[in-house]
């Protein structure tokens, strides 16, 4: 599969029809998904295929997955929106 049909489903995948989902999956598959290693590009592939209310939850920061490479995955698209 070509990067740029990659880029494109994995752009649809991260629409998920909640504003709060929308606004922090889709900049980062934007702006950081192209720059990231191989494991981290699958980690958030990975992320894609939860459900919504426990995406909801994670980046709302109620509480952790407990799968280590969601929980990485996860902590980086929040730095990225709340930095130190």
């Amino acid at each position: 599969m070509s990067a740029d049909i990659e880029m494109k489903r994995l752009f649809w995948h991260s629409r998920r029809g909640m504003l709060e989902l929308d606004v922090l999956l889709v900049p980062f598959l934007q702006e950081v998904y192209p720059t990231l290693e191989a494991d981290d590009q699958q980690r958030y592939q990975k992320l894609l295929e939860c459900e919504d209310q426990d995406m909801f939850g994670w980046f709302m920061q109620r509480g952790k997955p407990e799968d280590p490479d969601l929980r990485r995955i996860v902590e980086m698209i929040l730095d990225r929106v709340q930095p130190d």
